[in-house]
């Protein structure tokens, strides 16, 4: 099983899109092991999208996202990072193929709704950041796991 990091945007907040996008996660067959919601501060932030430092969006960036309250939450699942990934869609939302999250919900490019991280390596580190205490990750096994995989082809 796999794991990642999803950030609920402020502007999903705000919209009172939060309880549908997660649902859609979990009706997916992801299944939620983290979450918490706050407004985090810019340092935090700047930690997160440090990456993006020096393009010219950085501060716009973290003053949106500092904005409002975001919901952090890790999902695992079968190739989550990749199934989550396809479950966002494209980056501007105009251009989102509908089905997807910014596709059915957003029209921004900036106001997105939503961070998934894009790689094992950065989900391992995103995770670490936003749940810096292992005590925030829940470890259990759903009830009906043997309904969402196939466990004898899937996760043998």
């Amino acid at each position: 099983m796999e794991r990642t990091l999803v950030l609920l945007k402020p502007d999903a907040a705000q919209r009172g899109l939060v309880g549908h996008i997660i649902s859609r996660f979990e009706t997916k067959g992801l299944k939620l092991i983290a979450l918490k919601m706050r407004t985090f501060p810019s340092d935090h932030l700047e930690q997160h999208y440090e990456v993006h430092k020096e393009r010219p969006f950085f501060k716009n960036l973290v003053g949106f996202m500092s904005s409002g309250p975001v919901v952090a939450m890790c999902l695992e699942g079968k190739d989550a990072i990749k199934v989550v990934r396809q479950m966002v869609g494209a980056t501007n939302s105009r251009e989102a193929a509908p089905g997807t999250i910014r596709g059915d919900y957003g029209m921004s490019f900036s106001n997105n709704l939503v961070h998934a991280s894009d790689g094992p390596d950065t989900a391992k580190s995103e995770m670490a950041l936003w749940f810096n205490d292992e005590a925030e990750i829940s470890e259990w096994e759903p009830a009906n796991l043997g309904w969402t995989y196939n466990i004898a082809e899937e996760l043998s």
